[in-house]
This record gives structure tokens, C-alpha cells and sequence, in this order.
């Protein structure tokens, strides 16, 4: 995806069609409405869930295939989290942008603009789904509306306290969750990831016990797998045909007790740089593929 998702004039037409709302100027009190822009997905997807649907998102073509979220029509694309459309979020005036500790390295640029809300979100060693709770609370109080926060902190505990229920009796067995990368290389995702932490949710024992890399790449060789025969493993996502047919070939994952004997439940895409409703989501799946 290009650098530049919204030239001058595209935006200049947005605007005078209505696509992308009003701009608004001066202060915002506390309880009113503010103009939010989304670098971070996670926090995009908080904003979201909060009922505070930013107007503007980094990536959003490709934000839209993975979220948990429903995104409202007229939202813009900010080009790529890495390197936004600066230009676009200067006339966007937002009130605020909603940043993490990835993007760190833009945060004196994004400050020039407004505000920004950058807490710590995916931290090596660190469990992810509190540091995404405090960053909801810490959004909803920026925005004026604790009690969406509060509402939906007791919806989303409800929901895994009644998913963890259904696979309590699969407490015993440990899971390893992994991500194809190609033929030869898995990511596997310890309990300071998105995944891991729904994994620890669910009452679930994870197998692996390092930190995850944090990245867009698979470290892991196949291989490795062996040394975790009693786990049931969890594939997320799905393998493209010719990663599936060089893996039908590789040695070691044909000789792997979970696939001999069955013990791999193949799991739907989340995103795991996701908010909570990416969490959830993911913790859905996983239930079913294990008690299905």
C-alpha cells in the first residue's frame, strides 16, 4: 500500500461530499465527541468497541480484512502505520491519535498534530490482554466515557469467563499455537502475545515458553515442534496451496505426533496485533476447533 492514500484533492472531495464528517475546530470539553485517528490497529479496534469510530485509519483496506470490527462507512485510509499520510492527518485535524510503543519512532512528528495516546501494548515477556484493558480505560477516559469502558469490560470478561467454562476439561492438555510461514518455518506465540494470552485466559496450559518475536516473520523451524509431542497443536490461519503442498512433503511435519494422530485443530484467522474483539474473537475459534 502506497505512502500517500489521500492526496489533497481526494481529501479536499471527502470532506466537501461528506464522506469523512465535519471538522472540528477549538477544544473539546470532556463528554463530547472527539476526532479520532487510528495509527495502531489495536487501539483502532478499541476505539471501535468504545462506540468511538475513528476517521481515519492506517491501512485500513487491510484493516478491514482482518479486524473484529465493523468499520463505519467514510472512514479514511492513513496510509501505512509505519509512515502515515502526514499531510492527510494535518487536515484531518484530529483531536487525538491513537498510537503504541510499534510506532514510537513517529511520535514526535504524530505530537505535532495533536495528541497522542501511545501506551505499551505487545512488550516481550509481558501479558498482553491487561496492557490492552488499561489501554481502553485509559481511551475511554480520554474521550469522556468511562461508562463504555466499564460496560464493555464486564461484557468481555462475561464472554470468556463462558468460553473458559466450555473447555475446562481440556485443562490437563497443553497447546502450542502456531502460524504457517512457509514450508519449514512456524511463529509460535508465547504468553505475552494476543494469542497466548487467550490461551492463559481459557485456563489453557501453552506449551512454549519463551517470549514470541515479535514481527512479521516465522523463526521457528518445523522441526522444533517435535520436541513438543503431548501438545494439541493450534494452526491459525490459513496455509496457501503451495506452502500446503510443500508441508505434505517436509519430513518432519509428516512425522509430528499431532499430525499422525490427529491432534491438529486448524483454527480461522484473527489478528494478532489486535484490540480485545480480535481476543474474543480468536477465543471463539479456538473453542470450537478444540471441542469440536
Amino acid at each position: 500500500m502506497g505512502r500517500a492514500q489521500i492526496s489533497r484533492r481526494g481529501l479536499c472531495r471527502a470532506l466537501t461530499s461528506g464522506l469523512l464528517g465535519l471538522m472540528v475546530g477549538g477544544s473539546v470539553r470532556a463528554g463530547v465527541s472527539r476526532r479520532l485517528v487510528a495509527v495502531d490497529w489495536a487501539m483502532a479496534e478499541t476505539a471501535l468497541s468504545l462506540g468511538h469510530a475513528p476517521v481515519a485509519i492506517a491501512e485500513l483496506i487491510q484493516f478491514r480484512k482482518t479486524t473484529a470490527c465493523v468499520v463505519p462507512p467514510g472512514c479514511a485510509d492513513l496510509g501505512l502505520r509505519g509512515g502515515p499520510n502526514f499531510e492527510a492527518l494535518q487536515m484531518l485535524a484530529p483531536d487525538l491519535v491513537l498510537s503504541s510503543n510499534f510506532y514510537g519512532f513517529i511520535g514526535p512528528q504524530l505530537g505535532r498534530i495533536a495528541p497522542v495516546l501511545v501506551p505499551d501494548l505487545f512488550v516481550p515477556g509481558s501479558a498482553v490482554l491487561p496492557r490492552l484493558r488499561a489501554a481502553q480505560t485509559a481511551l475511554a477516559r480520554a474521550v469522556g466515557d468511562q461508562d463504555a469502558d466499564q460496560a464493555l469490560a464486564t461484557q468481555t470478561e462475561a464472554e470468556f469467563s463462558q468460553l473458559a467454562a466450555q473447555v475446562a476439561s481440556y485443562a490437563a492438555t497443553p497447546v502450542c499455537v502456531v502460524t504457517i510461514g512457509d514450508a519449514r518455518h512456524v511463529q509460535i506465540f508465547g504468553a505475552d502475545s494476543l494469542y497466548g494470552g487467550v490461551v492463559d485466559r481459557l485456563g489453557l496450559r501453552n506449551i512454549w515458553r519463551e517470549h514470541t518475536q515479535f514481527g512479521f516473520n516465522a523463526p521457528v523451524p518445523i522441526d522444533r515442534l517435535l520436541d513438543f509431542a503431548p501438545a494439541r497443536l493450534l494452526v491459525v490461519g490459513e496455509v496457501p496451496p503451495s506452502v500446503a503442498k510443500g508441508l505434505s512433503q517436509n519430513i518432519f511435519w509428516s512425522r509430528l505426533p499431532q499430525v499422525t494422530s490427529g491432534q491438529v485443530t486448524w483454527i480461522s484467522p484473527s489478528n494478532p496485533y489486535g484490540g480485545m474483539a480480535s481476543a474474543l474473537r480468536f477465543a471463539r475459534a479456538l473453542v470450537a476447533g478444540v471441542i469440536q
